[in-house]
């Protein structure tokens, strides 16, 4: 894992997360942060940006 970086759904950066890259990059999406149980959402969208462990491109 390189990095996380929390955004609210109305700010998701698209383009940030489809773009090609030079390398294998994995970038799993999930929900993060507060829990409104009133809607059932959480605050956050939550990227994680990751590449191959062994260096592999």
């Amino acid at each position: 894992m390189e990095r996380t970086a929390a955004h609210s759904p109305d700010e998701f950066p698209t383009a940030e997360v489809h773009r090609s890259l030079d390398h294998a990059g994995p970038r799993p999406v999930t929900c993060g942060g507060d829990h409104a149980k009133a809607d059932s959402h959480y605050a956050d969208t939550v990227v994680v940006h990751a590449s191959p462990a062994d260096g592999r491109t």
